[in-house]
């Protein structure tokens, strides 16, 4: 199931933002991108999500918003201690030479430093905007699996009155075929005078009711519909791979029935319950 958030904190005097997208994916797959002044904590915000995201394929994007970290400071112990190096080094090669300033701009770390507290104050805005990013994201995929299970719960519906249908349906199908098979006898016999066996009649019966008999098949395909409602009214995350499995359980036991069946209308029966669980199996690739 897809889900999207969007988290802020402020910070400084600005704000940090941190941006969730995910989309279904059976295991967790999180890659976070942050920029170059937040890039040292990728590590605290992969494990945030992780926690609060257990399957998916994750996108985190975090941005700064303002001034978040004010001006950059410059460290004017190391400034002239540079510079004094410098002017040394000058004396001792070209006395005359003049030392410009520009040359501390090659020298690394003079600007940027921060305290320990910003260094706190950035991590704990990190950790709020993610939280309220994913939080938005569980959100969001709650609603959309609520909708889902409301879907595979209407075709499940279908599934089952289809079931009821094939439950009445199945015993008159032998019944007709008696009939049907006695008309038949009738017709070949009416012109002669050999009188009709019943107990040969009831053989043939006996022999199609038994190759036509779905009530096994029937009782497990409800078995395994109540199992799906049961699965549908869960909470739980792992349930997808469940229900795929009995989708396909009861795509089998409505294939067999369907292949013993002799009737028309028992037919068009199968035939709508396969349909509603294919339907069903397409939704539930969201949900594996």
């Amino acid at each position: 199931m897809t889900g999207h958030g969007v988290g802020e904190a402020e910070l400084g005097r600005g704000r940090v933002l941190v941006e969730v997208r995910a989309v279904n994916h059976r295991f967790l797959d999180a890659r976070v991108k942050l920029p170059v002044e937040l890039i040292e904590h990728t590590g605290l915000v992969e494990e945030r999500v992780r926690r609060a995201l257990h399957r998916g394929r994750v996108e985190v994007v975090g941005r700064l918003d303002g001034d978040a970290f004010g001006p950059p400071v410059l460290d004017k112990a190391r400034a002239r201690a540079a510079f004094a190096q410098l002017c040394e080094l000058r004396d001792e090669l070209r006395p005359e030479e003049p030392v410009p300033l520009s040359l501390l701009a090659s020298i690394p770390d003079l600007f940027g430093g921060r305290s320990q507290a910003d260094h706190d104050a950035v991590r704990a805005a990190l950790e709020a905007a993610t939280d309220a990013a994913c939080e938005a994201a569980n959100a969001m995929r709650e609603r959309e699996g609520a909708a889902l299970a409301d879907d595979l719960s209407t075709h499940l519906d279908a599934v089952l009155a289809a079931l009821e249908g094939a439950r009445v349906r199945a015993p008159e199908v032998v019944d007709a075929h008696r009939e049907r098979l006695r008309a038949r006898i009738a017709r070949l016999l009416a012109d002669g005078d050999v009188a009709l066996d019943s107990g040969r009649l009831e053989h043939e019966v006996a022999l199609f009711a038994d190759r036509a008999d779905v009530a096994e098949e029937l009782a497990r395909l409800a078995s395994h519909c109540a199992q799906m409602r049961d699965l549908l009214a869960s909470e739980d995350e792992s349930a997808g791979k469940r229900i795929d499995f009995l989708l396909q359980e009861m795509s089998r036991e409505a294939n067999t029935i369907g292949s013993k069946s002799a009737d028309a209308e028992l037919s068009r029966l199968v035939i709508d319950m396969k349909a509603s669980i294919s339907r069903m199996r397409e939704q539930a690739q969201n949900v594996l």
